[in-house]
C-alpha cells in the first residue's frame, strides 16, 4: 500500500529521521510508537507532504509521491489527521462535513455526508452544535467523519487519543478498527499510549532518535522483554 524507503528528513536544518524504511499493507493497522520526540509526528507530516525531505522515497500504490504538494497527496486517497487543530472550531458540525466536501457536486456531497454519518449516528445529534462546543472524544469523531466526506484509502492519525479520558480514548481506538473492518481502509496510527494501540494493531514499528529499532508483529515487540523495558514501559507479563 505504502512504503517509504531511506527516508531522511526534517524542518530546515534540523533532522529527525534517519534512513527510515517501513511498509504499511494495506487494509491493516500499522502503529507507530515511540518515546516522546522518536520522529513519530514527522514521520506523518513527511508522508504528507509537510517536511523537507533531504533523500529517499515515499511509495503510495506504485507512485512515487515523494516530492507532491499536501492537496495532491490528499487527491490520492491520503487523509492525514493532526492531534489538534483537526476541525473548524467556529463552524457547525454540519459546516465541517460540508466543508470536507467543498470540491464535490451536490449530489454526491448529499450521498457521502449520508455515508458519513451512519458511520457515525451521534454526530446526527449536534449537526447544529459549533465544532468548539463539541467534547474531545467528539471531536475526533467529526474529524473522522470530516476526512470520510473524501473517501480515503489510507487514514493516518496522530495521537487521536491524546488527552481523552480512558473510555472515549477506548471508542476512538475501537472506531478506527471498525474503519478497517467495515470501510476496509487502511491506517498509521502514530499512539502514546503503546499498550492500547499494540492491542489493535496488526503490525508495529518502534521509532526511538528517528530511526527504527524494531518493525514487525505487535507481539513480538511486546515480548521482547529489553524493549519492552526500555521504551514502551510494559513487559510480556502484563499483556
Amino acid at each position: 500500500m505504502l512504503k517509504v524507503e531511506n527516508l531522511n528528513a526534517g524542518y530546515g536544518k534540523l533532522q529527525v529521521l534517519h534512513e527510515v524504511s517501513l511498509f504499511f499493507p494495506e487494509r491493516k493497522i500499522s502503529v507507530v510508537i515511540g518515546p516522546n520526540g522518536s520522529g513519530k509526528s514527522t514521520l506523518l507530516k513527511t508522508i504528507f507532504g509537510l517536511t523537507k525531505i533531504y533523500s529517499g522515497k515515499i511509495i503510495f500504490e506504485n507512485n512515487d509521491i515523494t516530492f507532491l504538494p499536501p492537496h495532491k497527496i490528499a487527491s490520492m486517497g491520503i487523509a492525514y489527521l493532526p492531534q489538534t487543530n483537526n476541525v473548524f472550531e467556529n463552524l457547525t458540525v454540519e459546516e465541517n462535513l460540508r466543508m470536507a466536501g467543498y470540491n464535490l457536486s451536490k449530489e454526491e456531497l448529499e450521498a457521502r455526508l449520508a455515508s458519513s454519518l451512519e458511520f457515525f449516528p451521534q454526530l446526527k445529534l449536534y449537526m447544529k452544535r459549533k465544532a468548539r462546543q463539541l467534547s474531545g472524544g467528539e471531536r475526533q469523531m467529526l474529524a473522522i467523519a470530516m476526512s470520510l466526506i473524501r473517501k480515503p484509502r489510507l487514514m493516518m492519525f496522530d495521537e487521536p487519543t491524546a488527552a481523552l479520558a480512558p473510555k472515549i480514548a477506548h471508542q476512538v481506538l475501537r472506531s478506527i478498527v471498525k474503519l478497517r473492518d467495515e470501510l476496509g481502509i487502511t491506517i498509521i496510527l502514530v499512539e502514546q499510549n503503546a499498550r492500547a494501540a499494540l492491542e489493535i494493531a496488526d503490525k508495529a514499528s518502534l521509532l526511538v532518535s528517528g530511526r527504527v529499532i524494531f518493525d514487525g508483529l505487535p507481539k513480538d515487540l511486546l515480548e521482547n522483554p529489553e524493549l519492552g523495558r526500555m521504551y514502551l514501559g510494559v513487559t510480556s507479563s502484563q499483556v
